[in-house]
């Protein structure tokens, strides 16, 4: 533990696990986490056990996540372990577990060897248990490379590891690039101690630069022709991330709904605010007072709003405008 604060903490979350995410983070519906399936409830007196007897016992909830997010429990490989080395029972094939006890043994085993190889201090050091679950996705290989690459976990750098594994084993893909936010959206600690949760759909949003044609957004949202996809665009980061399934960002294709949504929901600011990374931007090009386009706020610095544009010249463009433009229609600001 870092200091005795964080083991007062820690007591809290442990003794009082209904209570983290009104104590500390709020506790509005879109503040507050997905809880998980009944059956993986079911499954808590067995994860108690393997967490203890793998020296995790405090990480039963990200445990829990974990599970919901790899079978929500109805699975006789409830961990999704099979493929695991630490499987040396059944075949390392995907659902080659046929015992959910002994998945969940290799599983929490597993878990245990990523939270050291991540050096996770407690179950709050979110920074390090996002390395530690893309590695529990990918493979402890992931963990080493992003630490002696990039310093730790990114959006950014776990998809470039995808796309490097996928052609190295000459794959059309490789994991789940977005395992952190899917695991997390599980997990009641996550949004209780972190912040900068809107900082994740600008890491996809970047992802996408110099994408040209809007094919992988506006057929993603049902289209089987080219549409005008800025909106579909942004619709598709929020999924990536887990937002739309949480109600913190819509579905939309029609830049006027979501326009209509944000200000529905009381999450509506004008022109001359200046937004924060992750707050939706709306335009009105030709100052009809009818807004016509949107992108991603990538960060406001000296007055300076920068963005990620999706159908920005029939691609994905990052662009800047000063506060208080006279192109800009307002914010959507999703409660993250």
């Amino acid at each position: 533990m870092a200091g005795g604060w964080i083991a007062v903490v820690i007591i809290l979350i442990i003794v009082l696990p209904g209570c983290a995410v009104s104590l500390f983070g709020g506790g509005s519906s879109s503040n507050s986490y997905t809880p998980v399936s009944a059956e993986v409830e079911a499954y808590e007196p067995l994860i108690r056990q393997y967490a203890a007897q793998h020296g995790i016992p405090e990480y039963v909830e990200l445990i829990k996540a974990v599970m919901m997010q790899e079978s929500g429990g109805r699975s006789s490989d409830p961990m999704q372990a099979s493929e695991c080395g630490y499987n040396t029972r059944y075949p390392n094939s995907p659902n080659g577990i046929t015992d959910p006890e002994y998945s969940i043994d290799v599983g929490i085993q597993n878990l245990a060897a990523c939270l050291s190889a991540a050096e996770v201090e407690n179950p709050i050091d979110m920074e390090h248990i996002k390395l530690a679950l893309q590695g529990y996705n990918f493979g402890n290989g992931y963990i080493s490379w992003a630490k002696s690459n990039y310093g730790g976990y990114s959006y950014a750098n776990a998809a470039e590891f995808s796309t490097a594994q996928a052609e190295r084993l000459g794959w059309s893909s490789y994991g789940d690039t977005q395992y952190v936010n899917h695991v997390l959206r599980y997990y009641p600690y996550g949004r209780a101690f972190t912040s900068g949760g809107n900082q994740a759909i600008v890491e996809v949003a970047l992802t996408q630069l110099d994408n040209e044609g809007g094919e992988p957004y506006w057929s993603w949202y049902g289209f089987d022709s080219r549409v005008e996809w800025c909106a579909c665009f942004v619709s598709w980061c929020a999924d990536q991330c887990g937002y739309i399934d949480s109600g913190i960002i819509p579905k939309f294709s029609l830049v006027s709904d979501g326009v209509a949504w944000f200000s529905g929901n009381g999450q509506w600011q004008g022109r001359s605010y200046e937004p924060s990374a992750g707050d939706l931007i709306f335009f009105d090009w030709d100052g009809d007072g009818s807004p016509d386009h949107v992108g991603i706020v990538e960060k406001c610095e000296n007055s300076i709003v920068y963005t990620v544009e999706g159908n920005s010249g029939d691609a994905c463009k990052q662009h800047q405008y000063a506060v208080g433009s006279s192109s800009v229609y307002g914010y959507g600001m999703p409660a993250y």
